[in-house]
């Protein structure tokens, strides 16, 4: 494919336009370039005739060869299948252990599965719980603490949460137990007894009652307890889940409890203990924790270190704690710390088990008692 030359024009010229036309024909593929030498033809060119008589040189036309692509198949081979079963069946949490019949229901309520075919009991009479070791002297502690208990009374034994509604039908006292432990969190066992009582006399401890009653009224009731302002807000709520949801009752199971705006595990197995005498763990508040750490009783997994919230010392209490002890060790163990080992200053000179005691005489007293026994001695 050749362009007809003048004389006047250079050859440069013509090969320019020759490719100019080429490339406006033909869209050029992406490819390899070759050179392809282009000889003239009769029957597409003109000699042109000059006057040096020099034919027209060779003309080099670039073109381009499309690339034949090459494609690899990489087979991957597939892993080996690994054994799912492997890790399907992991140790159940500590409430999803069956305390009752071995083909009762379980807690969860999951389905079951090849992990499931393996019901895990703990026996009643059993002397330690599911794996953990019992610390040393564990027996005599606890007997030493129920005779200092028994020798004076603590605000738990008269105004517990399980003194609220003691004198009402079970389906009213249920709930009126429930509405006890909501407000018990962070407040003392008096003020949590004295607002029960307001409430009983303004005939505000049922459903009913509660959820047609203005907020502000049963937040003057309850005061002084601990956020009563949310109390009061949860109250309302609960009473409507408990009319809409259970006909007025109360939920029967530790899962349906701690779905209850307010209501945390220790309530939660507090209410099933009392409400429904169903033990399904360890009532553990203030007291419980902060006495058993001071016994050596509870540490973190794998360490040696103090529990950090009640419910850590709950799931390592029940480690090694007979379950014929899990009801009575929370009224035994926060009067004991209502009257005995406090918070601030415990008693230790009047402790029957100081013996076996890690924490006795180790606390140091507060600023202000020093204050005083400084002022004392310089008196003398």
């Amino acid at each position: 494919m050749f362009v007809l030359l003048t004389r006047t024009f250079p050859l440069q010229f013509g090969i320019g336009v020759a490719l100019g036309r080429m490339k406006s024909n033909n869209k050029m593929p992406k490819a390899r370039l070759t050179f392809k030498p282009i000889s003239s033809s009769s029957s597409s060119s003109t000699e042109v005739p000059s006057s040096d008589q020099n034919p027209i040189p060779e003309v080099r036309v670039f073109t381009r060869k499309k690339r034949v692509k090459k494609t690899v198949d990489v087979v991957k081979e597939n892993p080996k299948a690994e054994n799912k079963d492997h890790n399907s069946c992991g140790l159940p949490d500590i409430e999803e252990f069956a305390y009752k019949k071995v083909d009762g229901p379980t807690l969860s309520g999951r389905s079951k599965s090849k992990c499931d075919e393996l019901n895990v009991v703990v026996d009643i009479t059993s002397p330690v719980g599911m794996e953990g070791k019992a610390p040393a002297n564990w027996e005599k502690v606890l007997e030493g603490i129920r005779e200092m208990r028994s020798s004076e009374d603590a605000p738990v034994d008269t105004m517990g949460c399980e003194k609220a509604g003691s004198v009402l039908p079970p389906k009213e006292r249920r709930f009126a137990v429930l509405i006890s432990s909501l407000l018990s969190s962070q407040t003392k066992d008096h003020v949590t007894h004295g607002a029960i009582q307001r409430l009983s006399q303004n005939c505000l401890l049922t459903p009913n009652a509660i959820d047609k009653a203005d907020e502000a009224t049963i937040k003057d009731l309850i005061y002084p307890v601990g956020f009563y302002t949310r109390k009061s807000t949860n109250m309302k709520k609960i009473a409507k889940i408990c009319l809409m949801k259970y006909d007025g009752d109360i939920p029967s199971s530790l899962e349906e409890l701690l779905l209850l705006p307010g209501i945390g595990p220790k309530m939660a197995h507090l209410v099933m203990n009392i409400a429904w005498n169903d033990v399904q763990g360890i009532c553990v508040d203030t007291h419980v924790h902060r006495i058993s750490n001071r016994l050596g009783w509870v540490s973190r997994p794998g360490t040696k270190q103090k529990t950090l919230h009640p419910e850590e010392t709950r799931v390592a209490l029940q480690q090694w704690l007979p379950k014929e002890e899990w009801v009575p060790i929370n009224p035994l163990l926060v009067g004991f710390g209502q009257t005995v080992c406090t918070p601030l200053r415990p008693r230790c000179e009047i402790c029957r088990i100081t013996e076996f005691c890690p924490s006795a005489f180790k606390e140091a007293p507060s600023p202000s008692s020093k204050v005083k026994k400084s002022g004392v001695s310089k008196k003398l």
